[in-house]
C-alpha cells in the first residue's frame, strides 16, 4: 500500500560523501506515516538502523555514524534524506529506507528496494 523509491548511492573513496533520497508514494491516502528512516544491511550481518527521522521531527541515530550522517525530512511530501559525510569502509552496506505507517489499528513496516553504498579504502 506504500511504495518507497530510493535514489542515491554508489561508490565512493573513504572520507567522502553522499546523499541517499527516499519517497514514500501512497496508494491509500489514509494510511499514516509515522515515520521515515534509513536501515543498512552488510553481507552476514543483521540489517541494522542508521537513522530515524518522526513526523514530531524527533531523530534517532545509531551510535557509528552520529556526528557523520545527518537525517532530514519533508513530511509533508513523505520524503526523507540521509547526508552521508567522512564515510568510512565499515559503512558499505545496501541501505534500505523504511517508512513507519498505521491505518487503523494496524501497523506496518514498509522498505524500499536498497540502493548499494560502497566505500573503498
Amino acid at each position: 500500500q506504500v511504495q518507497l523509491v530510493e535514489s542515491g548511492g554508489g561508490l565512493v573513496q573513504t572520507g567522502g560523501s553522499l546523499r541517499l533520497s527516499c519517497i514514500a508514494l501512497r496508494r491509500i491516502f489514509r494510511i499514516n506515516i509515522n515515520a521515515m528512516g534509513w536501515y543498512r544491511q552488510a553481507p552476514g550481518q543483521q540489517r541494522e538502523l542508521v537513522a530515524l527521522s518522526t513526523r514530531g521531527n524527533t531523530t534517532q541515530y545509531a551510535d557509528s555514524v552520529k556526528g557523520r550522517f545527518t537525517i532530514s525530512s519533508v513530511s509533508a511530501r513523505n520524503m526523507v534524506y540521509l547526508e552521508m559525510n567522512n564515510l568510512k569502509p565499515e559503512d558499505t552496506a545496501v541501505y534500505y529506507c523504511n517508512a513507519k505507517t498505521d491505518f487503523g489499528a494496524t501497523m506496518t513496516d514498509y522498505w524500499g528496494q536498497g540502493t548499494q553504498v560502497t566505500v573503498s579504502s
